[in-house]
């Protein structure tokens, strides 16, 4: 394939196969930042979900973005798990704190529902893999919120890779960067380690782990990883991570992410016959602009820019709604807390930790 081929059409649905009529219930569980400001739009925009009942500890919270957003039934976290109004939607996005997430995954998959849960799936991969097997025995859809493996950058950038254009992949280099205490207060989940089980790498260096997991097709077998924190703030979570993923074929990832720093996020490849640069590919609005080189060869291409929450919710729901089983899933979702695992066992110990 010419490589001009790839970019028409570069926001091609290319895993939209069949049409499909009705849509997929939504229970939004938690109202925080991100389910007010990405989610619930993202759901209302899209063509396959529909929130028809959201769950919340504040009642005032809820009432107003039921309004908003025309959602008929408001429910606390106690009355979704006594499933009390259960028979208002058929799917569960949870967008609680990291270490609340298997509660609810637990009580959707205990009522029949199918589920869509925030990264990282769990704290611990061993609570990672209870959720993949509860989902599993309870016969309903497990999807990890891995919003930008719906994005187009990322899909047209995996095919070029498998078709070999820039040959074999030797390096990959990614980082993600942001400054967590100028958007949210020093007392957010975020920096408490038994709610988030962990800090930069786990919030913000998981996007360039799962991204580089999914254009190379394949899982790493070893990690080498540092941590280190240096304001107050910072004192129980990793402000600050560097973690190198090696790959069978010898093909490396080095990787970074920050708590505490300009908001910053690459992504670049780099194989045997040429190199693709993507700028800002972990930031939710993705600008589409990708650089591919080969030789002498280069081509930027700059499209509109994908709302990839759209995206995830969309693929989300036609998965459910045709029995597909989702890209993303709860195995990806637990590979990913497997390979933190190991990561803060290597920053601890100060040594590779094999996977």
């Amino acid at each position: 394939m010419a490589l001009e081929d790839y970019f028409q059409p570069f926001s091609q649905r290319d895993w939209e196969r069949e049409d499909v009529d009705g849509t997929v219930r939504m229970a939004v569980v938690g109202l925080g930042g991100f389910a007010l400001k990405r989610a619930l739009p993202a759901i209302a925009a899209g063509k396959y979900c529909e929130t028809t009942t959201l769950v919340s500890g504040s009642v005032r919270k809820a009432a107003t973005t039921a309004e908003r957003y025309d959602v008929e039934h408001v429910v606390d976290y106690d009355e979704f798990r006594r499933g009390e109004v259960a028979d208002a939607y058929d799917a569960v996005y949870v967008a609680t704190p990291n270490a609340l997430h298997g509660e609810y995954v637990r009580a959707a998959a205990d009522q029949g529902k199918h589920v869509i849960c925030e990264k990282p799936l769990e704290t611990t991969a061993e609570r990672a893999r209870e959720l993949v097997d509860v989902c599993a025995d309870a016969g309903v859809t497990l999807m990890t919120a891995y919003r930008i493996q719906l994005e187009s950058t990322a899909r047209r950038t995996r095919e070029i890779v498998a078709d070999g254009y820039i040959g074999e992949v030797v390096q990959v280099y990614g980082g993600f960067s942001h400054p967590v205490l100028e958007t949210t207060s020093p007392d957010t989940w975020r920096l408490d380690p038994d709610l988030a089980g962990g800090g930069a790498l786990v919030d913000l260096g998981i996007y360039p782990l799962n991204t580089t997991r999914y254009l190379l097709e394949s899982d790493p077998v070893a990690v080498n990883a540092w941590t280190c924190s240096l304001e107050p703030a910072f004192d129980e979570v990793d402000e600050h991570v560097t973690f190198t993923l090696r790959f069978p074929g010898e093909i490396t990832a080095s990787c970074t992410a920050s708590f505490n720093a300009h908001a910053s996020s690459h992504l670049r490849l780099v194989g045997t016959d040429g190199m693709i640069s993507i700028s800002a590919p972990f930031g939710g609005v993705v600008p589409q602009n990708v650089i591919v080189e080969r030789g002498e060869f280069s081509v930027e291409y700059t499209g509109n820019p994908d709302d990839e929450v759209e995206e995830e919710f969309d693929y989300f729901g036609y998965c459910v709604l045709t029995g597909t089983e989702p890209g993303p899933s709860g195995r990806d979702g637990l590979e990913d807390v497997r390979v933190i695992d190991a990561a803060y066992e290597s920053a601890e110990t100060g040594q590779w930790s094999d996977l």
